[in-house]
């Protein structure tokens, strides 16, 4: 009975492990990054003729990376005129709301980065889907085109 018991948990832990440790699949990463393209042209904000959202790079081909290994990017622009305000306040808008965009709407986790805050340089976002291993940077410009947005699956077999 004690040897039943001990070979039921050794084989639980050997399936929680494995399971902890596998990689998404390249067909369901390139699957959520077609997914978020698709909520980029459909979203509410982005719509807007005056955003200006122009998708520079469709996620549908797969890139080689490594050996037998690849990934799909999504690169894109949009714009949020600056109209009579301060550059500072522009930009630390502009961040809030593709932020809010990002989380709330996308479903992104953003991993802060404190030293570029009130930077009148730009200022970058950086955010993952880590159950896929996306990443999505944002680089919020001063000048136009305000968001610059790149993202990728991580290098997987196909």
């Amino acid at each position: 009975m004690r040897f039943a018991r001990l070979t039921v948990v050794g084989l639980a832990l050997v399936m929680a492990a494995s399971g902890c440790t596998s990689e998404p699949s390249l067909k369901e990463a390139a699957a959520e990054l077609q997914k978020d393209m698709q909520r980029l042209e459909t979203d509410g904000l982005f719509k807007n003729p005056l955003m200006k959202l122009r998708i520079l790079q469709r996620p549908d081909k797969d890139i080689r990376c490594d050996k037998d290994k690849f990934r799909r990017v999504l690169r894109a622009t949009a714009d949020d005129e600056r109209v009579n305000e301060p550059l500072n306040s522009h930009l630390g808008r502009a961040q809030a709301l593709m932020e809010n965009v990002l989380t709330q709407r996308f479903g992104y986790k953003l991993e802060y980065d404190f030293s570029q805050a009130d930077t009148d340089e730009g200022r970058f976002i950086y955010a993952t889907k880590k159950d896929l291993g996306i990443t999505m940077t944002v680089y919020v410009a001063p000048e136009a085109p305000t968001w610059r947005l790149n993202a990728m699956t991580p290098c997987l077999p196909r």
